[in-house]
């Protein structure tokens, strides 16, 4: 895959040169070794996408690479992605270790934009509108369930809503921002509930295993995600709406946001490769095609690579306006 590896070359003037070959073999070989390592040309910038955990984050990622390699008029010549969390993303953002890095949610990455306002920039809006919260599935608070009647997330101050959604907050990631947040909500709200933060696919596995029996859970989640295809899930309402200062000091009896996509990248990329930050200035996809694309690889168990894949394949005339 030329534009996934980097490979050391043998420098072929030196065979030349020891096998006495005519100057035009040598311009033939140095050619053909260039193609092997980079990629067509070889020529253009190297890029190194920064690739978040969650599958939305991945799939886009790969979309962007594809862009790249199949469009080598945007002058880029190799696609690195390196897989990083938030907050190690924007320090190599910052660094200068990686230029691209799509599915940048907001609020909650505000305060990484902030720092990094110097030397990076956001350069489109992917999608808005993506609530994120609790979930519990719709058979635990539907008549006779053993949460009937629970509806917001404030009534697990009392331990009886507590214990009849299991007792515990199953998370996500202890390096999202979304996880620190839960913490101190549970603190904020003097909840009756443990936080279990493991990682999404724990969750996930969670949400499965007590669907199979029937059993309480109480998770986080967020929007998109292929996860609402499958079950039958109910957010818990939230008393207080999340407004600037949540989350800072002691105000923490409070909503997570609703999110926001964007893409961003660094300032020295519109002049390393002016043609292709262009495009991602005009890159977007709906919420409810994100949606559609995690259902289709939750549904096919295929990589981001392969959804990525057929995505483009099938949006030709979409990328084509983004380049125009």
């Amino acid at each position: 895959m030329p534009f996934t590896t980097r490979t050391r070359r043998v420098a072929p003037a030196l065979i030349c040169a020891i096998l006495l070959m005519v100057a035009s073999a040598c311009g033939a070989s140095n050619s053909q070794s260039e193609q092997s390592a980079g990629g067509g040309s070889g020529k253009g910038e190297a890029i190194t996408i920064g690739q978040f955990s969650w599958t939305g984050a991945a799939v886009q990622t790969q979309i962007l690479k594809l862009i790249a390699e199949q469009h080598p008029e945007l002058g880029v010549g190799s696609v690195d992605t390196k897989q990083l969390d938030p907050a190690p993303g924007w320090i190599g953002m910052q660094k200068g270790d990686i230029d691209v890095m799509p599915e940048v949610n907001l609020p909650n990455q505000q305060p990484f934009v902030d720092k990094a306002k110097s030397e990076t920039s956001l350069v489109s809006k992917t999608y808005g509108g993506a609530t994120q919260g609790w979930f519990v599935p719709k058979y635990l608070v539907s008549k006779g369930g053993a949460a009937e009647g629970l509806t917001s997330v404030d009534q697990l101050k009392d331990k009886k809503w507590a214990d009849a959604v299991g007792g515990k907050l199953y998370d996500s990631d202890a390096g999202w921002v979304t996880t620190k947040q839960n913490d101190k909500r549970i603190k904020g709200f003097n909840l009756a509930i443990t936080h279990s933060p493991s990682s999404e696919a724990a969750t996930l596995a969670q949400i499965k295993r007590s669907y199979q029996r029937k059993e309480p859970v109480l998770a986080y989640l967020y929007h998109p995600h292929w996860v609402f295809e499958k079950y039958d899930l109910v957010q818990l309402k939230e008393p207080k709406p999340y407004q600037t200062g949540c989350f800072e000091g002691s105000e923490n009896d409070c909503a997570i946001p609703t999110l926001s996509a964007y893409v961003g990248a660094r300032k020295d990329l519109k002049e390393r490769a002016p043609k292709y930050y262009a495009m991602l200035q005009k890159f977007n996809i709906s919420l409810t095609d994100v949606e559609k694309l995690l259902a289709q690889q939750q549904d096919s168990n295929a990589s981001p690579e392969k959804i990525a894949k057929e995505w483009v394949a099938a949006n030709q005339s979409t990328i084509d306006s983004w380049i125009k």
